[in-house]
């Protein structure tokens, strides 16, 4: 087995973002990395479902383990050199539930603006603002409200993101 001379730094963002990224410096090339997860992804003791697509890797847990709140991590791996490369990642729900999300957050965003309108509009013409005054209320606490129920989704799902980046971490350093 080749002794592997990988020291691996990993930067990670914010804990705020409810997806959170990572970058490492590889002293692999990108093919040599690619060849690796497809590999592993081949194996029988594989406890992980993966996707190989130019470059992008798409890793997620297996359907018997999957719940609502399941992450995935996309991987981007882009050769620097031929033998150096970067590897970027970012963790998320599956497209399915992350584009619930955004969608719930645009309807709300337009909302909000309608009925700041519609206040505007019943206080020039001197008439009851009552439902614009409580939506312009209510959305915003409604909105937060859907950011706490991403975090809680995302800390549901954190010890399936430690298993990835296991495996991701194991993979690389193979």
């Amino acid at each position: 087995m080749k002794e592997n001379l990988n020291v691996l730094i990993e930067k990670r963002n914010s804990e705020v973002f409810l997806r959170p990224r990572l970058k490492i410096d590889l002293k692999d090339g990108s093919e040599e990395i690619l060849e690796r997860f497809s590999n592993e992804f081949k194996s029988d003791d594989c406890r992980f479902l993966g996707n190989i697509v130019d470059g992008h890797v798409f890793i997620s847990v297996s359907k018997k383990d999957e719940h609502f709140w399941s992450p995935q991590l996309h991987l981007e791996i882009i050769g620097k050199t031929r033998r150096t490369s970067l590897l970027k990642g970012l963790f998320g729900p599956k497209p399915q539930v992350w584009t619930l999300f955004m969608f719930i957050h645009f309807v709300i965003g337009i909302s909000f603006f309608g009925f700041a309108i519609m206040l505007f509009s019943k206080l020039s013409l001197k008439e009851s603002i009552l439902l614009p005054l409580i939506m312009m209320v209510f959305l915003p606490l409604f909105w937060v409200l859907l950011y706490f129920l991403g975090k809680v989704g995302r800390a549901t799902g954190k010890d399936q993101m430690k298993d990835l980046h296991d495996f991701m971490i194991k993979v690389i350093n193979h």
